[in-house]
């Protein structure tokens, strides 16, 4: 089905893994500490971003005064003690397997590349990807095509021989900015 294809590029966050109602959680307890609330519909609508734009949307919505970064890296240790705990692989893993050896694979994600390791590794699926490209490697993050372009060269591959498997409007964006064909997961 992606013989076409010289390379494939994964979104991890409600793409492979499990890990949105975590993500969540997290949120919920990290926000509770200053007061504050957040919309989860709005939320979903920024799946795909990095934690500090997330944090960002928070505050703004809130009126605060937070620190967006030092909101995001809260979060970010609470979700990494909660996910270790909770995280599990999404069908679509079948295909990271399927593809294994047969074409370059690697993840693209807006999640800390510490937490994006993690996962992949405690779950023992960091060995099927060339590369894992999280938010702290790129400058311009999803709708911006930069992450999956980074996933195209360290496959060795060009971006339009790509293709990408995204959950997100923010990570469909993004592929469709690197010229690379893409598969939305949420219809399939």
């Amino acid at each position: 089905m992606y013989d076409r294809y010289a390379g494939l590029i994964f979104d991890m966050d409600g793409t492979i893994l499990d890990t949105e109602p975590t993500h969540r959680k997290a949120w919920r307890e990290v926000l509770a500490r200053y007061g504050v609330r957040f919309d989860e519909q709005a939320m979903i609508g920024l799946n795909g971003a990095p934690t500090w734009r997330i944090a960002l949307s928070i505050i703004e919505a809130n009126q605060g005064d937070l620190d967006p970064y030092l909101l995001a890296q809260e979060k970010t240790a609470a979700v990494k003690a909660m996910l270790l705990d909770s995280v599990r692989p999404l069908p679509l893993i079948e295909v990271v397997k399927e593809w294994h050896g047969r074409r370059p694979l690697s993840v693209g994600t807006g999640s800390e590349s510490a937490i994006a390791e993690a996962l992949l590794a405690h779950l023992g699926l960091r060995h099927y990807f060339h590369a894992v490209i999280a938010a702290d490697h790129v400058q311009h993050h999803k709708p911006a095509p930069d992450t999956f372009l980074l996933c195209a060269e360290r496959m060795g591959v060009e971006a339009t021989q790509c293709v990408v498997f995204e959950d997100a409007d923010f990570g469909i964006q993004a592929a469709r900015a690197a010229g690379m064909d893409v598969v939305d997961v949420r219809l399939l």
